[in-house]
C-alpha cells in the first residue's frame, strides 16, 4: 500500500530562494479533477458518517500511511527547478501588508486533519491547510490523501476537513470536500513530483453539543410527540427526504411525523472555511534553500521503536529546504528539510515560507509526501515535499476561483 513515501540513501544539495510575482503559465490539459459531495444532501451525509454516535469514525480514525519503505537505488544531485518567474499568493487577511515579528512560534488556526474512507475501507487521516481563494473555500495537502491510488475509484471517500480537530472535537465546524483537483500526471502514472491536491469545500456545518444520541433513541423509539416538539428538525417534501436514503452514505436524523410531514435535521452553517480560520498564501516557483516552517500531526513510530508523536496534537519542523532526485519513485522535482516527523499523520503537512508568528500566516510552498532516515540511524530525520512549480499553480488556479456554497 503505497502512501507517505520513506525514502532511504538519498544525496541532496542546497540552493537559495527568492520571492516574486508573476502569473505561470498552465496547460488546462494538465489539470484533473473529480467530484467528492455533488450536493447538499450527499454532504450532510457525509458528515453525519463522521458525527454519528458521538463522533466514533472521527475517533477510530488512523492515519493514512503505510509502513512500507520506498528505497530510492537511483539518486543523483540537482534537482527541481523554476519552469516560469517565481510568484506568490497573500495569505487570507495579508493581502495589503503584513504584521510584525514575533519570537515565539504561535501555531495557525488553518492546519487541521482531512478525514475519508481508504481503499481498505477504513477510517483514515491526513494533514491539510486552508490556503487563499476567492470565496475563501480551498484546502491543500498530498494528491495521495485525496486520490485513490489503490483502488479503480477516482478518490477517496466520504472526504472532509476539520481544522484545530482533537479527538472528537470540531471546533471550526466540518467541511465536506466538494471537488478535487490535481496534476494529471498525479492522477494517472502517481508522480511523486506532482503529489499535491486542492480541495474546494462547502461552508462548514456545526455539530449538536450533545450529539445525536437522544435524537435515534427517540425515532428508534418511535416518540413522534416528543420529535415533533424538537427545533432541530426542518420540514422538506418527499423527494428530498427519500434522497438521504438513496444516498446511502450517512445517518443524518429523519423521520415521518404523525401528521404525515417529512422532517430532516437541520444543520447550521458555520460560513466559510476561510473566514472561520483564514487561509495561508501561496509561493510557487521559488529557488531552494531559504527556511521554511512544517506543521502537521506526525503519528507513529521511528523505525528503531520509539514513539516520537501521538498525531493527537499540531507538532511544527524548521529547516531549510533543499533539492532531490529519486527517479526510482518518479521523483525527478523533490525539495527536502531537516525534520523529526515520523511518517504517519504527516502526510499532507504544509511547508510554509516566511510564517509571520504573530499574524499565523505565510506562503504554502510544499506538503509532506514522504520522511526518510538519511543516515541510517533508524531516526527519521527529512520530509519530503514536491517542489512548487507553475504547473502546481496551474492546478491551484484552476480550483482557486470555484464557488461551494453552503449545505445547511
Amino acid at each position: 500500500m503505497k502512501r507517505t513515501l520513506a525514502f532511504g540513501g538519498l544525496v541532496a544539495t542546497a540552493g537559495l530562494l527568492a520571492a516574486g510575482l508573476a502569473a505561470p503559465a498552465q496547460a488546462a490539459g494538465d489539470v484533473a479533477s473529480a467530484p467528492l459531495a455533488t450536493n447538499n444532501v450527499a454532504g450532510q451525509n457525509v458528515a453525519a458518517f463522521w458525527l454519528a454516535e458521538n463522533a466514533a469514525a472521527l475517533k477510530g480514525a488512523t492515519p493514512y500511511n503505510t509502513e512500507t519503505k520506498v528505497v530510492a537505488k537511483h539518486i543523483s544531485k540537482g534537482g527541481p527547478a523554476p519552469d516560469s518567474k517565481p510568484g506568490i499568493v497573500p495569505a487570507i487577511g495579508d493581502e495589503k501588508k503584513a504584521a510584525g515579528k514575533s519570537k515565539n512560534v504561535n501555531l495557525p488556526r488553518t492546519t487541521g486533519k482531512v478525514f475519508f474512507m481508504g481503499a481498505d475501507k477504513q477510517a483514515h487521516w491526513c494533514t491539510a491547510t486552508s490556503v487563499q481563494s476567492q470565496y475563501k473555500n480551498l484546502v491543500a495537502t498530498a494528491g495521495s490523501c485525496v486520490y485513490d491510488t489503490e483502488s479503480n475509484a477516482a478518490t477517496l471517500d466520504r472526504w472532509v476537513f476539520i481544522p484545530g480537530y482533537y479527538q472528537g472535537k470540531t471546533p471550526y465546524g466540518i467541511y465536506v470536500g466538494k471537488q478535487a483537483f490535481t496534476h494529471y500526471d498525479f492522477d494517472v502514472y502517481e508522480d511523486a513530483d506532482r503529489n499535491y491536491a486542492f480541495v474546494t469545500v462547502y461552508n462548514g456545518i456545526k455539530f449538536p453539543a450533545n450529539g445525536w444520541s437522544d435524537v435515534f433513541r427517540m425515532i428508534q423509539d418511535r416518540k413522534w410527540e416528543e420529535l415533533d416538539k424538537y427545533a432541530g428538525f426542518r420540514e422538506v417534501d418527499k423527494a428530498t427526504y427519500e434522497a438521504y436514503d438513496k444516498d446511502g452514505k450517512g445517518t443524518v436524523p429523519h423521520y415521518i411525523s404523525r401528521s404525515g410531514k417529512y422532517k430532516v435535521w437541520k444543520f447550521e452553517d458555520a460560513g466559510a472555511l476561510g473566514a472561520a480560520v483564514g487561509g495561508q498564501g501561496l509561493a510557487y516557483n521559488q529557488k531552494v534553500g531559504k527556511p521554511v516552517f512544517v506543521f502537521g500531526y506526525p503519528s507513529g513510530q521511528h523505525p528503531d521503536g520509539n514513539q516520537a508523536y501521538s498525531g493527537h496534537t499540531l507538532k511544527w519542523t524548521y529547516g531549510k529546504t533543499f533539492a532531490v532526485q529519486a527517479p526510482a519513485i518518479k521523483g525527478e522535482e523533490l525539495v527536502g528539510t531537516k525534520s523529526s516527523f515520523t511518517g504517519e499523520g504527516a502526510l499532507g503537512s504544509s511547508w510554509l515560507l516566511n510564517y509571520n508568528n504573530g499574524r499565523r500566516i505565510g506562503y504554502l510552498n510544499g506538503v509532506t509526501i514522504g520522511v526518510s532516515d538519511t543516515d541510517n540511524n533508524n531516526r527519521y530525520d527529512t520530509s519530503f515535499s514536491p517542489y512548487f512549480d507553475g504547473e502546481l499553480a496551474g492546478v491551484y488556479n484552476a480550483a482557486k476561483n470555484l464557488w461551494s456554497g453552503s449545505i445547511a
